[in-house]
């Protein structure tokens, strides 16, 4: 038994396309393939918001004052 990682970039359509090679030319063989994303499709890493929601531990939040809003000259 042998053991690769492969990083690879699955395509738009979500379908991922391997070439590995095996080493076992001709050979059946028994495939075990484990997917596990580096990142969520927005761009954070998986798992991210499991950890760190609800794990503020400090004072309560408060937004303050956001001052008046900026009037601009029309361009």
């Amino acid at each position: 038994m042998a053991t690769f990682t492969v990083k690879c970039k699955a395509g738009e359509d979500g379908v991922l396309h391997l070439d590995v090679p095996c080493g076992y030319p001709n050979a059946e063989l028994d495939v075990t393939l484990t997917v596990e994303p580096h990142s969520t499709p927005d761009g954070w890493p998986a798992g991210f918001f499991e950890k760190v929601l609800g794990s503020w531990q400090g004072e309560p939040l408060e937004r303050g004052p956001q001052g008046e809003y900026e009037v601009r000259d029309e361009l």
